[in-house]
This record gives structure tokens, sequence and C-alpha cells, in this order.
């Protein structure tokens, strides 16, 4: 991938990014590293060509396969909710889970964040150009799996975070099974149009919930495509 593709020229340059990330701020979004990375990963890339113009606008855009790549605010929202409270900077978090790796861009976003980072999509041509794209970007601490992410990935379990990038109805028991003592699941709830983004952190005793507000994704679907 040539450096000019990488860096943007336009509409995907440098002071787009910053634009981006300004209003991020303003929107309330604060982990330093988390404005760094929605900086400094080319969004651009992650989306057709021919909507390349708008690939630092703060909207969704579709990318194929009746996926989408959430809008930047909700990135940023999933993955400093993810984060808090935990050390700051690289390897923040050991060992996280994203349940829907869509076109990557989340993953690009989040894997310099912890140490290791396993990531399941159902859809399998989604998941292959996911996996080109982070090679591309030299990010080597991702682990890809095709498969159904609502039964979770067992044999990396239990880990410090796990985020949910569709919406199921209710929450995944496998999901909350896999989640340490301390650790926080990051997932949107419920029907289309009534979707509430929900934090849960597992106590020794009971599992926390928190609602972090209203947001639209696709549904989170069983099975393999």
């Amino acid at each position: 991938m040539t450096d000019l593709r990488m860096t943007g020229i336009g509409m995907t340059s440098a002071r787009t990014r910053d634009r981006l990330v300004q209003r991020l701020r303003e929107q309330g979004i604060a982990n330093l590293a988390v404005l760094d990375r929605i900086r400094n990963v080319p969004r651009h890339i992650f989306v057709d060509e021919a909507l390349g113009s708008r690939a630092y606008e703060d909207t969704a855009l579709p990318i194929g396969f009746g996926q989408t790549i959430s809008q930047p605010y909700i990135v940023a929202r999933m993955t400093e909710a993810l984060l808090e409270g935990a050390p700051s900077g690289a390897g923040a978090l050991d060992n996280a889970l994203e349940v829907g790796t869509g076109c990557g861009y989340q993953t690009a976003v989040l894997a310099p964040l912890v140490t290791h980072l396993y990531t399941i999509e159902r859809v399998e041509p989604l998941l292959a150009r996911a996996r080109e794209r982070l090679k591309e970007l030299g990010i080597r601490n991702v682990r890809f799996r095709h498969g159904d992410g609502s039964l979770g990935w067992k044999a990396h379990a239990p880990y410090d975070g796990i985020l949910v990038a569709a919406a199921p109805l209710t929450v995944p028991d496998a999901l909350l099974k896999q989640l340490k003592v301390g650790g926080r699941l990051i997932v949107p709830l419920g029907p289309e149009g009534e979707q509430e983004l929900v934090r849960f952190t597992r106590r020794e005793q009971r599992m926390e919930r928190e609602s972090l507000g209203a947001v639209a994704f696709v549904p989170l679907l069983g099975g393999t495509a």
C-alpha cells in the first residue's frame, strides 16, 4: 500500500482527520490514546474507494453484505468505555475479544491498546478483507476467526474486555461467562430503533450494568456466511 494512499489527500488528509478528532472531543471523548488512534488509523482504506471522500464524516457507511463500518464517534465511545479504569497507553488490557470484525476498522483502532486481541466475524469475505487491511497496517497482535460471535472464543477466555459490534436482543450467556472478574463487556442491546449501548462489569457475586446511551447497530446474527 502506497504512503500516499495511507496518509490520504484532500478529504482523507491529516487536516480532515484533525477536524474529526476535534468533533469527537466536543462530543465528550476524552481518552487521548483513543483519539490518537482515530486520528492515525486511515479509515478511508476500510471503505470502497467511491466512499473514500466520506470516510472522515462522523457517520456509518456501507461495507457490503448488509454490514456497515460504525461511525467514528461510536467506535471511539465503545473503545473508551472498554478501557475506562484500565492503565493508559499500549497494553491497557491484556486479553480482549471483539465480536463482529466487519471491515476491521474497530479492530485497527483497538489493537494497539491491548496486548492480545481476538476477533470473530461470521461473514468470511469480510474477515479476509479485514485481515489484509490489518496486515498492511502492520498490526500483528490480532488473531482472527470465522465463526459465530455469539458463542465467543472460549479457548482464549477469560477476557479483560469484550466489545460487540452488532446488537443482540439479549446478551449471549457465553460472552458473560467468558469475562474475567473485573472485566467489561460493551454491547449494543435491543431491537432496531430501540437499542442502547450497555457496559457490563463482572463482579465477584454479580454483573453490574450501566447504560451508555442510545445507538443504532445491525443485528447480531448467529451462524456463519
